[in-house]
């Protein structure tokens, strides 16, 4: 299993991948920027690819043979973040604890920030796009703030399929580890019956405008993922530093994506992780100078 944090853990996964027959990916780095190469690996050496993030091993595991064509529609699930139904007006004193303050997950401080902003979604519409090879057309975000179920699989049969857990990683984690073994979790682990609370609603992109980030993403890999990812690294570790706020937090990600310079690379395709990384480097060094 795989998983180091951010682009440094591309490297160790493409050489994994040559020695083993099965490989789970919790990775999100590795496969928004670098599936092509990630891919062609697995092809070649014929191994088996688990998706560990709980939204996409969600979608495997209830269809681990899925047929992009069957697909009516794939809707990742999001809790929204400790600001769901915030105002404007109110988002512009959230202080940096209150970020941080996630109400289902206990995670680290940087995918803190990107739940808060709702960019995770972002990355988990990429990561679904490149595992499943689906358009962005069939994939859409839905705000479940009870963080039961992570993804909703809607075929052209009339058939719904989601898969329902608790808020814990263990349960993802422990199925990818044991996926052809009779193993049980410690009944602790898998707690109150939660089905009778269950409710949806869709992203305020007023207040969370991440569907413009969204229309940005050319529609085949290529190395303006990385730019997104370097780009909004950055901007995390600005915004933890306070030199910028959160309500200014997607405008400036935003106007970041569109500078001209960087529309080349939604034609450039992954040739190889040299290429990663040199743009990653110089976007986190561009956004470094901005910001002096």
């Amino acid at each position: 299993m795989i998983s180091i944090t951010g682009i440094a853990g591309l490297k160790p996964t493409l050489n994994l991948i040559k020695f083993t027959k099965k490989i789970a990916i919790a990775n999100k780095e590795a496969i928004i920027c670098g599936w092509d190469l990630i891919k062609k690996l697995l092809n070649f050496y014929n191994v088996k690819f688990i998706p560990v993030d709980s939204e996409h091993f969600s979608i495997w595991f209830s269809n681990p043979n899925l047929n992009p064509s069957f697909v009516d529609k794939i809707y990742i699930t999001a809790s929204g973040g400790p600001f769901l139904n915030y105002s404007k007006k109110k988002l512009k004193k959230v202080k940096i604890f209150d970020t941080l303050k996630h109400p289902n997950w206990s995670m680290g401080r940087k995918i803190s920030v990107d739940s808060a902003t709702l960019m995770n979604k972002v990355f988990e519409l990429i990561e679904a796009k490149n595992i499943f090879n689906l358009n962005y057309n069939k994939l859409s975000i839905l705000v479940h703030k009870q963080s039961y179920i992570h993804s909703i699989i809607k075929m052209k049969n009339g058939m719904v399929k989601f898969i329902a857990h608790d808020t814990t990683m263990k349960i993802p984690i422990f199925n990818s580890l044991y996926s052809n073994e009779i193993k049980y979790l410690p009944s602790k682990v898998i707690r109150a019956d939660f089905l009778n609370n269950l409710s949806f609603q869709k992203i305020d992109y007023k207040i969370f405008p991440i569907d413009q980030i969204i229309k940005l993403l050319p529609r085949k890999t290529s190395l303006f993922e990385t730019v997104l990812i370097a780009a909004n690294d950055k901007f995390v570790e600005l915004y933890l530093k306070k030199k910028i706020s959160f309500i200014n937090f997607h405008s400036q990600l935003i106007n970041f994506l569109k500078l001209n310079e960087f529309k080349i690379y939604k034609k450039k395709k992954v040739r190889n992780i040299k290429d990663i990384l040199i743009l990653d480097k110089y976007v986190r060094l561009k956004i470094d100078n901005m910001y002096i």
